[in-house]
């Protein structure tokens, strides 16, 4: 996946070569501000409307000041700048970083959105379903909390860059993050889903979960072809004893996964989301 040569700060298109950030940054500090990971295929954002929806949504939680011009076709008109001079309009992932500006903490300068836009190639094997199943287990040495700011994707990152840490020391492709009553919350960029009794499900937003955009689209996407679905609490018995599991996000769309621990699922229902919801806003 090459690095772009470009990337936009504050209004500029610049070189990618050297740093953008004072030492006092807040968001370098204590991850004051929120990001956006979108996917890009001949020219257009994937589910843009429900991306910008979710980042305002962020900048008004987070008490960011927004000025007039900075709007969702501002920031997509700049994403397309940036992908066609890094040439990574066929088939890219973009990468919207907001962060509030210097201060400490009860003293920032200002609520400025300060505003970075990089691209990322994607190969093909990223548009598709995965061929070979995720491997997962439970990260056992942190919780994510639940209150108004566990559905952001937030700067502050840390339980799911440990959880990351943790997964590739045991050649693991990804992990499982539980919320603070041991119950399942989300892995470190996905949100999780499982099929137990014939029944889809994940775990509400109530529970830790980020308010991933592709778990938007195809929650919505299932209620709209009246298949049995539930947002709830999943305990980790449920996760271990379900039929079978698959994660969501916005580069992957689907990813069905094949154990967590010494539990193995099977790959039945995966497929048929992929093709009937994800394949024509991917491909």
């Amino acid at each position: 996946m090459g690095n772009g040569d470009f990337l936009f700060y504050n209004g500029k298109l610049m070189r990618d070569n050297g740093p953008l950030i004072d030492a006092s940054n807040r968001s370098f500090r204590y991850g004051d501000g929120c990001f956006e990971t979108m996917k890009m295929v001949n020219g257009k954002l994937c589910l843009a409307s429900y991306h910008f929806e979710r980042l305002f949504n962020s900048l008004d939680l987070l008490r960011f000041e927004c000025p007039a011009h900075f709007t969702p076709a501002y920031l997509e008109q700049r994403i397309l700048t940036v992908a066609e001079k890094n040439k990574h309009t066929a088939c890219g992932r973009v990468r919207l970083t907001i962060a509030r500006g210097n201060g400490g903490l009860y003293d920032a300068a200002n609520h400025f959105p300060n505003h970075l836009i990089q691209t990322w190639a994607l190969e093909k094997p990223a548009t598709g379903l995965n061929v070979n199943g995720v491997e997962m287990d439970i990260f056992p040495d942190a919780r994510k909390v639940c209150d108004l700011y566990s559905m952001l994707k937030s700067n502050n990152y840390l339980p799911n860059v440990m959880a990351a840490l943790w997964a590739k020391e045991r050649r693991l492709n990804d992990a499982v993050l539980l919320n603070p009553y041991d119950r399942i919350a989300d892995a470190t960029i996905a949100n999780i889903f499982i099929v137990k009794d014939g029944v889809i499900a994940t775990p509400s937003l109530a529970e830790g979960a980020v308010n991933g955009v592709m778990r938007r689209h195809l929650l919505h996407c299932l209620h709209q072809a009246d298949m049995p679905v539930e947002e709830k609490q999943i305990t980790v018995h449920e996760l271990l004893e379900a039929s079978e599991v698959f994660l969501t996000n916005a580069i992957a769309g689907i990813k069905w996964v094949k154990r967590v621990g010494a539990s193995e699922y099977g790959c039945q229902l995966a497929p048929a989301l992929y093709d009937r919801f994800i394949a024509n806003i991917h491909e």
